[in-house]
């Protein structure tokens, strides 16, 4: 695996174990157009990666991933077309992940919200720090929760519940997604790097053929109800891209104010 050709991830090597941190603390590690572009193609990689039996997810600094980076989603607006490219990586992302016959730990060192809570929920466990807080905002900034929220919230929390949060925006307590089901657990942040490391440990001491065809195994209906469903939540998402709502909800953000939506 080349790690020089990423700008946006680092890795880290620990025995058997990859871990990969999306390093943009600064922005909280929003996905611009560079880490939306590595994200769909990284999955791919560990696939391939002879020096590693699993991978752990995480972000530099004090957040997860906030979602997609604001100026790239004023990009998308000024140049419909650019959607295109967005819409096959937010796939590649998704399926790279369902595909990945290695075990992908998410590790919620902070906030995982959008984007950043659909990659962390479409890896096969996730353990987050108390402190975080976990939630698909895309309706806050006029957006359909098209890549991949749609998916993954209903299977792991149900319709009610999952319509509730992807039509409010509203984020949760680490401790309460673990207590509904959305993750495994929530741990003080103290703790949760010892315990993601003897998790990991844990798993790469298995029966490796065992532990990953067990994962595809389960991931076979996840993928199948994918196949049925991205295209078109992209397509949704894609349309309310521009939408007058979305760029007002652009603008409050730049303006640090709060939206003013008209339904147009």
């Amino acid at each position: 695996m080349n790690f020089d050709t990423y700008k946006t991830l680092v890795f880290e090597r620990r025995g058997r174990v990859l871990e990969i941190t999306m390093n943009r603390p600064e922005k909280l590690n929003a996905v611009d157009e560079e880490m939306h572009a590595e994200l769909a193609r990284v999955f791919d990689d560990v696939s391939n990666d002879r020096d590693c039996d699993l991978a752990v997810l995480t972000g530099a600094g004090r957040a997860f991933s906030s979602g997609g980076d604001i100026d790239w989603m004023q990009k998308m607006i000024d140049d419909p077309a650019s959607f295109e490219k967005t819409a096959r990586e937010g796939k590649q992302i998704v399926f790279s992940l369902l595909d990945c016959e290695k075990p992908v730990i998410a590790k919620l060192n902070g906030h995982a919200t959008g984007l950043g809570a659909t990659i962390a929920l479409f890896c096969d466990v996730i353990f987050a720090a108390e402190n975080a807080k976990i939630g698909d905002p895309h309706v806050s900034v006029g957006f359909v929760a098209g890549d991949g929220g749609a998916v993954i919230w209903p299977q792991l929390i149900g319709y009610a519940r999952a319509k509730e949060y992807l039509m409010t925006g509203d984020l949760m307590t680490a401790a309460e997604a673990a207590r509904i089901g959305l993750i495994n657990r929530a741990l003080p942040s103290d703790e949760l790097d010892s315990f993601v490391v003897q998790f990991a440990d844990r798993l790469a001491a298995g029966a490796t053929k065992a532990i990953r065809w067990s994962k595809m195994s389960v991931n076979i209906g996840l993928k199948q109800l994918a196949h049925s469903i991205m295209d078109a939540s992209l397509a949704y998402e894609a349309l309310s891209n521009i939408t007058a709502d979305h760029q007002e909800a652009v603008n409050a953000f730049r303006e640090k104010r709060a939206p003013k939506f008209t339904g147009r």
